[in-house]
């Protein structure tokens, strides 16, 4: 059975992973201001994967019996260097998650909690691949340096990206 303690790290995660969206949504604001439409697209398509993660936690934690309980969340970050800096707060953000979810791991496993680890096994995976993601995306912009050309060739990429929940 599941312990209070660690339905409140996850009601706690929840409420990260709803902050993620706001972070994300903040960026893309950032880039459509600048004119980056194809990059905004990208961090809306990461405002609707963050909202899901934080709405498979809520399910999860009705499903268990506890109430998933919606918290206030701090103000995201408005302010950004450039393009490249929102994907590399994008990456230290991701990284913070996973430290995160580590933690609520560590709790799962301390209580025993089978099936809560099996749930949080999916988040691990996505962890992985968010922060994989993100480096990437950082490593390509700062080859592409102020080529132009690429750059907008990049753009029209990442316009084209879509959030499927699978």
């Amino acid at each position: 059975m599941m312990s209070e303690n660690l339905a409140t790290a996850l009601n706690e995660q929840m409420n990260n992973e709803f902050a993620a969206a706001q972070t994300y949504l903040s960026m893309a604001s950032y880039c459509e201001y600048r004119n980056y439409s194809g990059f905004a697209h990208f961090f809306l398509q990461q405002v609707e994967e963050e909202r899901m993660h934080a709405m498979k936690i809520y399910s999860y934690l009705n499903d268990r019996g506890f109430r998933a309980v919606i918290s206030s969340i701090p103000a995201p970050t408005t302010s950004f260097d450039n393009l490249l800096n929102t994907f590399e707060v994008s990456l230290q953000q991701e990284k913070e998650v996973t430290k995160s979810f580590y933690r609520i791991m560590d709790i799962a496993w301390e209580e025993k909690e089978h099936a809560t680890i099996s749930f949080l096994n999916w988040f691990l995976d996505e962890q992985v691949e968010e922060e994989a993601t993100f480096d990437t995306h950082i490593e390509y912009l700062k080859r592409l340096g102020e080529d132009k050309n690429a750059l907008f060739i990049y753009e029209k990429e990442l316009g084209q990206r879509q959030f499927s929940e699978e």
